[in-house]
């Protein structure tokens, strides 16, 4: 399987599919997920003509469960590591959740000043910052993720499975049409991955201040979420995020959950690739 070796010595998983002279659109999972969780885009792009790329965050996935470095910093600079090792240029970087805040670190410090990326696309994403404080007044009461950490210290497999049976994506809606696979695959992705990851990864999604990246950010940039995210609210995120980005496009769908790519992938493809060729 392709690894890279980070600067602090990581090894990170990769995929890297089509042709290497084709436009490169490189995917961003989101926590607990791995880049598994593109599947139907990738190869929905790959259809298109497009070279599409995708990592395992470092702890999740495939890639190397280390101790230490489970924070947005370390995220994009891995993200990094993954983009010169393969030379990606005029790159596209989607990101979904956690990933949001793993590109727009990455545009804002790595991918811009090293003229690599094209366009952004932040799909229901965690930035500018998640937890409530006197800045944030209408963010998520820091007592919601000490929750999050409680339940998967105590039991990891059944909090993955509520999840993904809940609120991800919005399966405890009356009338979801509900996946068992959809279900198992979220499960499958994060217990694959370390525990240690996903419980530090908690502070890294809910607590990092990205208002300075997503300020720093000139390249066009999609910002998609559906109003029924129940897992990132949308009006202290996507809504937020339009306002800080200098060239921001803003769509909002009503109904949609959190994991609409996975969900509602036959309306959200097409709307990325119209962004990606406009």
């Amino acid at each position: 399987m392709p690894f890279v070796t980070t600067k602090d010595g990581v090894e990170i998983f990769y995929k890297d599919w089509g042709s290497k002279s084709a436009q490169p659109i490189v995917f961003h999972h989101g926590w607990p997920l791995s880049s598994d969780d593109w599947d139907a885009q990738m190869l929905f792009f790959l259809s298109k003509g497009y070279r599409v790329v995708a990592h395992d965050r470092r702890g999740h996935g495939r890639s190397e469960q280390v101790s230490d470095g489970h924070d947005m910093d370390h995220y994009a600079a891995d993200a990094s590591a993954v983009a010169e090792h393969l030379d990606l240029r005029n790159a596209v970087h989607i990101g979904h959740s956690t990933g949001g805040g793993e590109v727009a670190r990455y545009v804002a410090q790595y991918g811009e000043p090293q003229g690599r990326v094209a366009k952004a696309v932040l799909v229901s994403s965690v930035p500018p910052i998640m937890v409530k404080t006197e800045s944030n007044p209408d963010g998520t009461p820091i007592e919601v993720f000490d929750g999050f950490r409680s339940a998967l210290a105590a039991n990891r497999a059944q909090f993955f499975l509520d999840v993904a049976a809940g609120p991800f994506y919005g399966f405890n809606r009356p009338g979801a049409k509900v996946s068992e696979g959809v279900i198992r695959n979220w499960w499958r992705q994060g217990m694959t991955g370390s525990a240690k990851a996903h419980y530090e990864g908690i502070k890294a999604f809910s607590e990092t201040d990205q208002t300075e990246d997503l300020k720093a950010i000139s390249v066009p940039t999609l910002v998609l979420q559906g109003d029924d995210d129940q897992v990132v609210p949308y009006k202290d995120a996507s809504r937020l995020q339009a306002k800080l980005l200098q060239n921001a496009t803003l769509k909002v769908y009503p109904g949609f959950p959190h994991g609409m790519l996975t969900t509602h992938g036959d309306v959200i493809n097409p709307d990325l690739l119209a962004f990606i060729e406009a």
